[in-house]
């Protein structure tokens, strides 16, 4: 859905990294209205393109709406052409290692010279300071150093996750300290230097097992949480698989053994009460899978929705993306090759933004950004000097 007015509207944002984690946090803002500007290594843009331009769907993924500035920022012609764009622009966010930009001249103190109520934002791996923030990081190291892998197995051994958790709760939790930088600057006038890794952001995920190890008095694993949150992840008759998360709410409890139709157990001393169904989980579990082998999916859903019991059915990527809940909150985008756009998990005023747009093809804005700040001779001496990278 378009909405005839973002919030932000107005607001313009200069991205220089690439990857997931800050594209996905300018995505987000895209979406909300700003203008984003991504600055790009010269004929073959972004690692992520993957040598399909904007065909790749992950690029489009983080992109759509963007637009391309095509530069060479190993010559000190690109770096010029950068800092005459700066004071032209509300947000500079990058996620390079730390003081790479410094080094050219473009880290956050050079940047708010420039232009004194920038909000510059700095996304690196573990930090900008501290014995391991020279370190590259992706998602998974993300994952392994925050802990999250040690709750992603059983045995003791590790299992990789099949998403990007942390990169997303870093591109997430980059576009909120944007988002609080630029209310702090239309309150006080004042600049802001934006600092997270990917690090500090899964800390974010890892809330909930760090204070397991406190309740527990040792680390959690991921059998660990299950008898708390008193949750089954059980199969039907009919092959498919249905979460329940009952928590320590008594009347969830009830309500499952009643669409179970078995009663029985909330007579039963190890399960009638939420410390005994912890302490008796895995007996528990074995039961009530049990049950659920002899019924269809749709059995369950029925019996469970009426007993109003938490549940849901394990979607698969497809299936949640074709999901008639999913549908009316408008929550995907399908652009004209079928592919699935997430627009942003907000609504304002009843209506969702969406990533109007396509992504754009390497420098097919160079031109017309340059031109902000150069003239037209300037520009075609940039091209032919290699610095500047125009589409064909």
């Amino acid at each position: 859905m378009s909405m005839q007015h973002k919030p932000l509207d107005g607001i313009r944002i200069l991205e220089i990294g690439g990857y997931i984690a800050l594209p996905f946090a300018t995505s987000i803002l895209c979406a909300l209205g700003a203008e984003v500007v991504k600055v790009e290594k010269p004929v073959v843009g972004e690692d992520f393109r993957r040598h399909q331009n904007d065909g790749s769907p992950y690029f489009r993924q983080y992109n759509t709406g963007k637009r391309s500035l095509s530069i060479d920022l190993k010559r000190p012609e690109g770096v010029a052409l950068v800092k005459a764009l700066v004071p032209h622009f509300d947000v500079v966010l990058e996620n390079l290692r730390p003081g790479k930009l410094a080094a050219l001249g473009l880290g956050p103190d050079e940047c708010r010279a420039l232009r004194s109520d920038l909000v510059y934002g700095s996304v690196t791996g573990f930090g900008s300071g501290g014995p391991l923030a020279s370190r590259p990081a992706y998602d998974t190291i993300g994952h392994a150093f925050g802990g999250l892998y040690s709750l992603f197995g059983d045995d003791a051994r590790p299992q990789l996750a099949g998403g990007l958790s942390a990169d997303l709760i870093t591109g997430l939790s980059t576009a909120t300290g944007v988002l609080a930088a630029l209310v702090g600057r239309l309150r006080t006038g004042s600049p802001q230097h934006v600092e997270t890794s990917i690090m500090e952001a899964v800390s974010v995920l890892a809330t909930d097992g760090i204070t397991q190890s406190f309740e527990l008095g040792y680390d959690p694993s991921r059998q660990s949480r299950h008898p708390q949150a008193q949750n089954f992840c059980v199969k039907t008759a009919t092959g498919e698989y249905l979460a329940v998360h009952l928590s320590s709410s008594q009347k969830f409890w009830r309500s499952l053994c009643t669409a179970m139709n078995r009663m029985d157990l909330t007579e039963d001393p190890r399960f009638a009460e939420y410390r005994p169904r912890e302490s008796n989980y895995h007996e528990l579990a074995k039961i009530v899978e049990a049950e659920f082998e002899q019924q269809s999916l749709q059995h369950w859903e029925d019996a469970l929705s009426a007993a109003d019991v938490p549940f849901a059915p394990v979607l698969s990527m497809t299936g949640f993306v074709e999901h008639e809940q999913v549908e009316w909150l408008e929550l995907v985008e399908r652009q004209q090759d079928g592919l699935a756009l997430i627009r942003p998990p907000w609504r304002f005023a009843g209506e969702r933004p969406d990533r109007a747009g396509t992504a754009p093809r390497v420098g097919a804005d160079s031109r017309d950004v340059a031109s902000e700040v150069y003239s037209a001779e300037q520009i075609d001496d940039l091209v032919q000097a290699d610095v500047l990278f125009v589409e064909p």
